[in-house]
């Protein structure tokens, strides 16, 4: 033989196991299965002979042995009647498909024609685009079925980078994206970092599969208790309720049916451990675990922890509790913020309204209970002055005894709606009144032994000074006309006085 056949024949062969080992490289590279890349080096190469002057049109059918290397092209064309035949290069009479195979009928299509495996620069270069758009193309088929089972699971990423708030996570064969709305503020995302994420969605897109992450999610801090406290993957402790302020606090509620066994003992672990690595795992969110109560009165109670709670007032009809607290676990009862309250109104599902003791007590008094307050503070009023005006008025006549009737009559009078500071006022009042009545009497009693000592002349002419009522004769009525002896008595002394010092001036 020609050395030149020899010579082809080795450049076929080289060329047979350099495109086995092509295929062999690309379906490791691409970790995808070696018959997914024949698939497409068939359709490339088929595509390329399309294109190709040598071809002229015709459809082409590419055959390649993934074990061998060997590559067969071959025309197809379409039995149709010999009159019929409009495009040579497509279509074959019946009476010439009969003679490849008797069995071929009027619209069958045949294999024919086996073309040179010797395509061009321009069929490689198509060949190649192709190739590797139907790799990405498989690349991204089997990227979508392999997480789209894996939406509300959790996966382990690190993070790749950061752009216009987003964050984007290498989970292995693909990129996820983790959109501002799924971050949590309190957390500070560096490239390499390695976290846990709760895939939230996956869904087709243009530009392939695009995988939505979450650290904000609460079932990631439900997939996290799974995972740590095999007590809850197993079933024996069950999560009823869970709620959640990402980065900052958690509650998570939760029951055994079997009574042996302690269900927020079995969560924290021992010396906290279980618990603790889910907070590490949270860069450090606080968690509280509480036992979870068919009554909703024990469950909201337990919801407000660590906050001491006194009293639950609940209204099914609103689905709405009033919580009463101790004043000095208010504000632990509230939270930073109102952030305890509003984590246990989620969790229970019920409208809460935390107040005081002290604040309570003062808003449940009733008006017909402050009327008897009232009351009762005016009666204790009454017994303070009796009590008293003994003691400051022991010569108090009969006169200031009917005077103090006047005054319980008027000041005491059950129709006037004083308050407390009113009514002391008043009694201040009355008590300074009866003081000055007292000293008005000491100084009329003194003026009644004094009053011995004048001369009858200056009793007797006291000329137009006012005399009793009941005085017909002139005579001097004690005690009310003694009065009448002082005021004459005192202007007698002052017209001496005045008189004296005119004298001096001149």
């Amino acid at each position: 033989m020609p050395t030149f056949f020899y010579i082809y024949r080795f450049r076929e062969e080289v060329l047979k196991n350099e495109l086995f080992l092509a295929l062999t490289q690309l379906a490791a590279e691409r970790n995808l299965d070696q018959s997914i890349v024949v698939s497409a080096v068939k359709e490339a190469i088929a595509s390329a002979y399309r294109k190709d002057p040598a071809s002229k049109g015709q459809d082409i059918s590419v055959e390649v042995d993934s074990e061998t290397g060997d590559v067969i092209v071959k025309t197809i064309l379409n039995v149709k009647e010999e009159e019929n035949i409009e495009d040579p290069l497509s279509e074959i009479s019946e009476e010439e498909a009969k003679k490849i195979d008797k069995d071929l009928r009027v619209g069958d299509f045949i294999e024919t024609g086996f073309l040179e495996y010797n395509p061009g620069r321009i069929a490689a270069q198509t060949a190649k685009q192709v190739v590797l758009q139907k790799l990405r193309e498989a690349e991204r088929d089997l990227v979508f079925g392999q997480f789209s089972d894996k939406e509300g699971q959790v996966i382990t990423g690190t993070v790749q980078r950061m752009e216009s708030k987003n964050v984007f996570v290498d989970i292995g064969r693909t990129i996820a994206l983790m959109p501002i709305s799924e971050q949590t503020f309190y957390e500070k995302y560096r490239v390499g970092q390695k976290l846990k994420f709760y895939v939230t969605q996956v869904q087709r897109t243009v530009r392939g599969p695009e995988i939505i992450v979450s650290r904000t999610h609460p079932d990631l801090l439900r997939k996290l208790f799974e995972t740590e406290v095999p007590e809850i993957n197993s079933g024996v402790v069950e999560i009823k309720a869970l709620s959640r302020e990402a980065g900052a606090r958690s509650k998570v509620a939760v029951t055994s049916e079997d009574s042996e066994i302690d269900a927020v003992g079995a969560c924290v672990g021992l010396r906290g451990i279980r618990i603790q690595n889910v907070v590490n795992e949270l860069l450090g969110e606080k968690i509280d675990v509480i036992d979870w109560n068919e009554d909703p009165k024990i469950l909201i109670t337990n919801s407000l922890s660590p906050a001491n709670v006194s009293k639950v007032n609940i209204d099914e009809d609103t689905s709405s509790a009033t919580v009463i607290v101790p004043k000095k676990q208010l504000s632990l009862a509230i939270g930073r913020e109102g952030q305890n309250a509003r984590l246990a109104a989620k969790l229970t599902n019920w409208k809460i309204d935390v107040q005081a003791e002290e604040e309570v007590e003062v808003k449940t008094v009733i008006p017909n209970e402050q009327q008897a307050i009232k009351e009762h503070s005016t009666d204790l009023t009454k017994e303070k002055v009796t009590e008293e005006a003994p003691e400051v008025l022991s010569t108090v006549n009969q006169t200031e005894i009917q005077a103090e009737d006047i005054i319980d009559s008027e000041i005491f009078d059950e129709s006037k709606s004083l308050n407390e500071e009113e009514e002391l006022r008043v009694l201040e009042k009355e008590i300074e009144d009866l003081e000055k009545q007292e000293l008005e009497e000491e100084r009329k009693a003194k003026e009644k032994e004094t009053i011995l000592d004048f001369s009858s002349e200056e009793i007797w002419n006291i000329g137009g000074s006012k005399k009793s009522e009941n005085s017909d004769d002139e005579v001097i009525r004690f005690a009310e006309d003694i009065e009448s002896v002082n005021v004459y008595n005192s202007n007698s002394t002052k017209s001496k006085k005045s008189n004296k010092k005119r004298r001096n001036k001149r």
